[in-house]
């Protein structure tokens, strides 16, 4: 096997690693339904979101 070949495999194999947390992710995002949450947001959303609350 040559040196491009391995290179090959192991972008492919990180591509479908990376593919799968993903979907992994987002359907245990899903899955939770608004009122299961344990309190604390969404992975998509960051502290940025905070801002507009009003206090």
């Amino acid at each position: 096997m040559s040196q491009n070949d391995m290179l090959f495999i192991v972008l492919i194999a990180i591509g479908v690693s990376s593919l799968t947390i993903f979907i992994v992710q987002l359907v245990r995002s899903r899955r939770r339904g608004p009122g299961d949450g344990d309190g604390r947001a969404g992975w998509w959303e960051g502290p940025w979101d905070d801002d507009d609350r009003r206090r």
